[in-house]
């Protein structure tokens, strides 16, 4: 399966949905912020980035661009649950798959990653 990057600086919706994408046989790695998942990016080889936009230290747009840069391969969905940042990552679309509207269910998120990495 993938192994797949989740950046989401709330901790129980991290770990919401990295247990549901573990559940369904992906490898999961954890970042609280852009800058801890820039740094993530750079010590391994990910199949998807699941990003929240909206987040301190290193938002989820920047954390798209340096991501996109430096690995042309890479998938990258985005998360929000704020219309402005959702029409903020419109210039966006040729970097990114798609962005998931929060607040989310389970079917929904292993569904967009899903779709994501086919």
């Amino acid at each position: 399966m993938a192994r797949i990057l989740i950046t989401e600086d709330e901790d129980s919706l991290r770990s919401f949905v990295a247990r549901a994408l573990r559940m369904d046989g992906h490898e999961t790695v954890e970042a609280a912020d852009g800058a801890e998942g820039l740094e993530a990016l750079s010590g391994g080889r990910f199949d998807l980035l699941l990003s929240d936009i909206r987040m301190p230290v290193m938002d989820g747009i920047e954390l798209t661009h340096k991501a996109a840069a430096a690995h042309p391969g890479l998938k990258i969905l985005l998360m929000t649950g704020y219309a402005e940042q959702r029409e903020r990552a419109d210039d966006l679309m040729e970097k990114i798959i798609d962005v998931v509207a929060k607040p989310f269910t389970l079917p929904d998120i292993r569904t967009a990653v899903a779709k994501a990495l086919a």
